[in-house]
């Protein structure tokens, strides 16, 4: 039997938890998510962890925050006063904005907080500062 390795386009079912227990993310109940290894299409714990497996085989592996998403950086959080939105917008908690950087780049940008004055915007990645514990199948490699 062929295990998968670089190069190989390959179909898992996954579930994705927190250390605290808290599921993030799974496939289960939908179609299985596919990828080409060393493609970088998804995190490098990830690809990693599928190198070696058999087609129906499963395992549970954690990738730590380095490997994943990188730590919270707390200069990625800004505060920005209420009157640097357009009166047409109305921020809300949760609500995800596209913002442009000086050298033109875009990065996106979630409301945390909201205060009667100021709104505090977080460009982290919501899965920032966090370890991840996948449970995956090898379905196939196609």
């Amino acid at each position: 039997m062929a295990k998968a390795k670089t190069g190989d386009t390959v179909k898992i079912h996954y579930t994705g938890t927190l250390d605290d227990g808290t599921e993030f993310d799974s496939s289960i109940e939908q179609e299985p998510l596919e990828f080409t290894i060393g493609l970088s299409q998804v995190i490098t714990g990830f690809e990693d962890a599928v190198v070696g497996m058999n087609p129906g085989e499963s395992k549970t592996f954690t990738v730590p925050m380095e490997d994943a998403y990188g730590p919270r950086r707390e200069e990625m959080v800004a505060i920005v006063g209420m009157d640097q939105f357009p009166e047409n917008i109305q921020p809300e908690i949760g609500q995800q904005f596209q913002l442009s950087q000086e050298d033109g780049t875009a990065i996106v940008v979630v409301v945390t907080d909201i205060t009667d004055t100021d709104v505090t915007l977080d460009a982290n990645h919501p899965l920032a500062g966090e370890n991840l514990t996948f449970d995956i199948q090898l379905i196939e490699i196609a």
